[in-house]
């Protein structure tokens, strides 16, 4: 089974650099890697950074949002089975040919764990517990499935992403992928898991810029839930604790985050009225 590895990237040749060092680093054979720059402002820097890793290809994007670049990069990708990642990813050696192995087996869609690339900062420690504590609430150990998987790591049968793109819909890097596998499962798709798939998450984050991510993810989140229930008090009982282990600063960055994110569900729900 062939694989095709798509990175969408938009104003971040630096950290795209690193993520295509780590692609470059892939023990498994016969891997494609196509790059989606989604309307980089100098687009000239990321194809000089494409240019530099002999074999990737660039495709250029129209800056309409992950979501787009993404199905533009599987459209464009040869592969038997796509695989996802982000610019600011590090996948271990291994990655690719780990994912492949659960599609191989039978699986039509895997995800893998996504870990804190910088555990020295808080903000980055943090972001990561607050994504990472959806897929954990969503893992059935014993099916050895998971109802959600960050692109950050995900891969699917080439042939299943036909039927299930993401929708193109969501602007934003914000609940795209919370609904592409709501609507993997609804289309009958398990997610496999395969815990020796791992990424590592440079996140480049500031107190500012953290705010700004958590509050798009609950605009992600109010177009995502529409009508529909969130999630139980539990689950945020549970968030709260996990992030009190990390440390007193990241418990109180993971209560910031719930802030911004109930800020952002509220500015979307307002704009939505007045729209």
């Amino acid at each position: 089974m062939r694989a095709s590895v798509v990175v969408p990237t938009r104003d971040r040749p630096t950290a795209l650099g690193a993520c295509l060092a780590a692609l470059a680093a892939q023990t498994a054979e016969d891997v494609e890697v196509v790059v989606v720059d989604d309307g980089s402002r100098d687009a000239a820097a990321v194809a000089a950074v494409v240019d530099r890793h002999p074999g990737v290809r660039l495709v250029r994007g129209e800056g309409r949002g992950p979501a787009a670049a993404r199905n533009l990069g599987a459209q464009a990708a040869t592969g038997d089975l796509v695989c996802f990642t982000d610019d600011d990813c590090r996948p271990v050696p291994g990655w690719v040919g780990a994912l492949r192995r659960r599609a191989e087996a039978g699986a039509e869609a895997v995800a893998g764990p996504t870990r804190n690339g910088r555990p020295r900062s808080p903000v980055a420690t943090a972001a990561q517990i607050v994504t990472n504590h959806l897929t954990a609430a969503t893992l059935d150990r014993e099916a050895g499935t998971v109802g959600f998987g960050p692109t950050s790591n995900v891969a699917v049968r080439a042939a299943v992403h036909q039927r299930v793109p993401f929708d193109e819909e969501y602007p934003l890097a914000a609940g795209e992928d919370r609904d592409w596998c709501a609507r993997l499962a609804a289309a009958g798709v398990a997610l496999a898991w395969a815990p020796d798939a791992a990424v590592d998450h440079h996140q480049d984050l500031t107190l500012r810029t953290f705010w700004r991510q958590q509050a798009r993810y609950g605009r992600g989140a109010h177009r995502f839930h529409g009508g529909r229930g969130r999630q139980p008090a539990r689950f945020f009982v549970t968030l709260l604790r996990t992030g009190v282990a990390a440390g007193p600063r990241a418990g109180a960055l993971v209560v910031v985050a719930q802030v911004a994110t109930a800020w952002g569900l509220v500015a979307e729900a307002t704009r939505r009225r007045s729209s």
